[in-house]
């Protein structure tokens, strides 16, 4: 989950900062992951929700791409955590756009907090599926639009909901990774997989699973970046509003669970 600001990104518009600002908010984010519980209570739940949809009876390798602190594997102990910079954590880099792993060797990509980072998904996704089996999947958490969604990712988070802003799935001719420098649009997972015009995107791969969740119990836990504002014994408690908002999505839903497979 990249979510802390550094004083680099608070005084440099965040077209303009470099790729390791990713690795900048990493750091950042492990000095609250090492003093908040209840944190690590939440994303474990989110870690497990995810490890359902693991596919475990088609061999290969399950990876994370862009694993930041890496703590996937508490839940997914099989899972190799990679992440476009090292850090002694991980088990190695990856870039989403130019995988090592070898042409259908892959069962399970996971991306968590990463999708609303690629600013060409489709030509990712050109890559996700030459290395995953077929019916491998690719499993994406991410942020999601809803009343509360807009509220909470466009007022209170520094990165851009970018709603309005046109998709590019594509790279131009002649793009290369290695001069990418950071994006974010916050909108795009719900944008592509939610809203109808935008489902001849996917071609070549069959949607499997399509969830919106309120995790109110994660927005006040304040993330990374902002206030608790529960005490870490009443996460069962929120837990339970959380269940009760999830019956409407489309005021409370703040994040989307996707999962796809390569057909």
């Amino acid at each position: 989950m990249i979510e802390a600001s550094s004083p680099s990104s608070e005084s440099v518009p965040l077209t303009q900062l470099p790729l390791t600002q990713h690795n900048d908010e990493i750091s950042l984010n492990l000095r609250s992951w090492e003093k908040k519980p209840l944190l690590r209570k939440i994303y474990r739940g989110f870690h497990e929700s995810i490890a359902r949809h693991v596919r475990t009876d088609i061999g290969g390798v399950t990876a994370e791409l862009g694993s930041g602190i890496g703590n996937i594997k508490e839940v997914i102990p099989q899972c190799l955590r990679t992440d476009l910079f090292p850090n002694p954590w991980l088990d190695q880099t990856e870039d989403a756009y130019r995988l090592s792993f070898k042409s259908g060797s892959v069962s399970n990509l996971i991306l968590f907090d990463v999708f609303h980072h690629l600013r060409y998904p489709g030509t990712a996704f050109e890559e996700f599926h030459r290395v995953l089996k077929p019916g491998g999947r690719v499993i994406i958490f991410d942020p999601c639009l809803s009343a509360l969604g807009l509220l909470t990712y466009g007022l209170l988070h520094h990165e851009p909901i970018a709603i309005r802003d046109e998709i590019k799935w594509k790279a131009p001719d002649g793009w290369s990774p290695d001069g990418d420098s950071y994006y974010a649009a916050q909108g795009n997972a719900y944008r592509i997989f939610f809203q109808r015009q935008h489902k001849d995107l996917l071609k070549g791969w069959n949607v499997i699973t399509k969830e919106r969740r309120s995790c109110i119990s994660y927005v006040a836990s304040g993330g990374y970046s902002k206030r608790q504002l529960y005490p870490t014994q009443a996460l069962p408690l929120m837990r339970g509003v959380d269940a009760i908002c999830d019956i409407a999505p489309l005021l409370f839903a703040t994040r989307l669970l996707v999962v796809l497979d390569r057909e």
